[in-house]
């Protein structure tokens, strides 16, 4: 059989035609539709407002009300049908509606357009993850609290270039990311005032002459106030690029953990061990405990970056107000919300999960020459030495350690006196790991009294 020449470059799928190609690229309702019970909610509180208003009769009214919690019934329970033809979730609503109330069904797109329903849908989606995720992040909290309060006093090495640098508590180290995530939580709380505003009403693009009262269907919809400008209320989606940025930064501290977590459930640093929940096993080796959960949070990342850059990309071009680029604003943030939302959950689960090998901790707190900062200060302290002259006696100490092959605790008092003749016995009262972060008592210190008072500062701050 020959193919129609006017056809052969649509192929397969496509051999239709190019009306079939147009209904492709032109139909949103395969993603959108998760937009619906925003959308019924949006027109229960239009409606409301019509009939106050005096454009519809509260008969009208009230058949629009019945019936679109019909509809969302029918969607909730699985039973709706979607269909392609009516392009998006708007369409597919209004025409049930239309089954089941009749002729009131056509008055409720009164006094507004698609541009500016979608855009209200969109920012109520939106808005429920932005509380979701507050949520997620402030249960994560929690179990890094917990974490942070039954380690406050052991000891661990802390980092720099991934080099032993010196000693920190777990908890101390816990707590870093409990600060990391109460910004994410701060920037999601800001995000999400400055974009409670509502665009219902604006219409397609230039308001309406309709006596409408946008004030009422913002308070309904808990909104702050009505957008003030209604070309800006149908073009704007900032507040979906803030919501990928915010939750981008987010899935940068995930990663920063995860990646964490898989080095120190590795054999070669034993520092903590995942539960079986988050781990897997290996196909060919049996020994292996594989901690997956920590390295697909790792990935995630990429695609939440990914739909951040993808929205900037889609926005960089476009004039005001409306234009059908933004029909492609929706997948990559519903992607990026479901994908931060599983990362959260998993996170949290290790979290709760995972045990701290104090043992290993301790020693390897204690190699590097991890206390050699605190010789360098007790020098400044006790002989009254200039901090770089201080820096330069400890820097010979190591050596000497390090070619003994020993570490700067295990130097005898004569060999300290060496390399400088005023060190006293009282230096080694300091060259201990315990004694190292015991002495970090400055605000915001690793001593376990600093810590549990930040963990004391949270508690308060969350309850």
């Amino acid at each position: 059989m020959t193919q129609d020449k006017s056809n052969a470059m649509w192929g397969g799928r496509f051999a239709a035609g190019p009306d079939a190609i147009m209904e492709a690229i032109n139909a949103s309702i395969g993603f959108d539709q998760r937009l619906a019970s925003q959308d019924i909610r949006g027109s229960r509180a239009h409606a409301a407002m019509l009939a106050n208003c005096g454009i519809i009769s509260p008969n009208d009214a009230e058949a629009i009300r019945e019936g679109l919690l019909t509809v969302l019934s029918e969607i909730e329970g699985g039973t709706f049908a979607f269909s392609t033809a009516l392009e998006d979730i708007h369409m597919n609503v209004e025409a049930r509606l239309k089954e089941i109330v009749g002729e009131p069904a056509g008055r409720l797109h009164t006094a507004r357009s698609r541009n500016d329903q979608v855009a209200t849908d969109f920012k109520l989606w939106v808005r429920d993850q932005i509380d979701a995720a507050i949520n997620g992040i402030g249960a994560l909290i929690e179990a890094l609290l917990e974490q942070a309060e039954a380690g406050a006093d052991w000891v661990m090495p802390g980092f720099t270039h991934l080099q032993t640098a010196q000693p920190v508590t777990w908890g101390h180290h816990m707590m870093a990311y409990v600060e990391m995530l109460g910004r994410d939580q701060s920037r999601l709380k800001d995000a999400r005032a400055r974009m409670n505003e509502s665009p219902l009403g604006a219409a397609a693009l230039a308001g309406t002459s309709f006596p409408i009262d946008r004030f009422q269907t913002a308070t309904d919809l808990g909104f702050d106030r009505p957008a003030a400008n209604s070309l800006d209320a149908v073009s704007d989606r900032d507040f979906a690029l803030e919501f990928l940025s915010c939750a981008s930064i987010c899935a940068m501290h995930l990663s920063r953990f995860a990646e964490e977590l898989v080095i120190w459930s590795s054999a070669q640093f034993r520092f903590v061990t995942l539960s079986d929940r988050f781990s897997t096993g290996s196909s060919i080796m049996p020994q292996k405990k594989n901690p997956d959960a920590a390295e697909l949070i790792r990935a995630k990342i990429g695609r939440i970056f990914g739909a951040n850059v993808a929205l900037m990309t889609v926005m960089k071009g476009l004039p005001l107000a409306y234009s059908k680029d933004m029909q492609e604003d929706k997948e990559q943030v519903f992607d990026a919300a479901d994908n931060l939302m599983l990362a959260l959950a998993a996170m949290t689960g290790m979290v709760k999960d995972m045990s701290a090998n104090i043992e290993p901790l301790e020693k390897a707190a204690a190699s590097g020459f991890s206390t050699a900062t605190d010789l360098a200060d007790w020098l400044v302290r006790a002989l009254n030495m200039p901090f770089r002259d201080a820096h330069h006696v400890t820097g010979t100490l190591v050596a000497l350690a390090e070619g003994r092959g020993c570490d700067l605790p295990d130097l005898s008092l004569a060999d300290m006196q060496g390399v400088h003749a005023e060190i006293t016995e009282d230096v080694f009262t300091v060259l201990g790991v315990q004694n190292s972060v015991a002495s970090r008592q400055s605000y915001g210190g690793t001593a376990p009294d600093q810590v549990r008072a930040q963990i004391k500062r949270w508690r308060e701050a969350l309850a």
